[in-house]
């Protein structure tokens, strides 16, 4: 009986031991980081305070950000082959789109991780509600548009997003 008890009590080490080798390895293992979002240029007037505060929106959603002080930003956006139709204060390249004005943070991460065929996303002119744009109290809709290469939009994204439920 003593040999049964000193071969389980053995067995039951050695279990003991294996398990936290096991949680050892897998603790040394360096987790995963998540890929670092891209680099967001975006090309504005110098006297625009707007355009800062959309910048300030895409650094507090993970983007790294630089900002570039351009007489006419539209021609970045006509560079780049998204019609006039589409203009707002500032024209954003990121990862080979353009984003056009006010676009929302999460739906310039939709598009980087769907990767369409398209010039990029466009929020045309300054509306309201939208980031950077910001009235207290005020909930003004407005539409994303993504722009293909022939300059045909289709709608991305609308804000405000109803609310579901009661």
């Amino acid at each position: 009986m003593k040999t049964k008890t000193v071969l389980t009590a053995a067995l039951g080490r050695r279990q003991w031991l294996a398990a936290g080798l096991v949680t050892l390895v897998g603790m040394a293992r360096p987790a995963r980081a998540a890929a670092p979002l891209p680099r967001v240029e975006v090309y504005k007037n110098p006297s625009c305070g707007c355009c800062g505060a959309w910048a300030d929106h895409m650094r507090a959603a993970g983007f790294p950000v630089t900002l570039h002080a351009v007489d006419f930003p539209g021609a970045i956006r006509r560079q780049h082959g998204l019609p006039d139709r589409f203009a707002s204060c500032h024209t954003a390249l990121v990862d080979g789109y353009v984003v056009e004005g006010h676009v929302p943070a999460a739906e310039v991460k939709r598009l980087l991780a769907s990767r369409p065929r398209a010039v990029g996303l466009a929020v045309p002119s300054m509306p309201p509600s939208s980031p950077g744009m910001d009235v207290p109290g005020r909930q003004d809709p407005y539409e994303v548009f993504l722009v293909d290469a022939q300059g045909r939009e289709t709608v991305w994204a609308s804000y405000p997003v109803p609310k579901t439920g009661g």
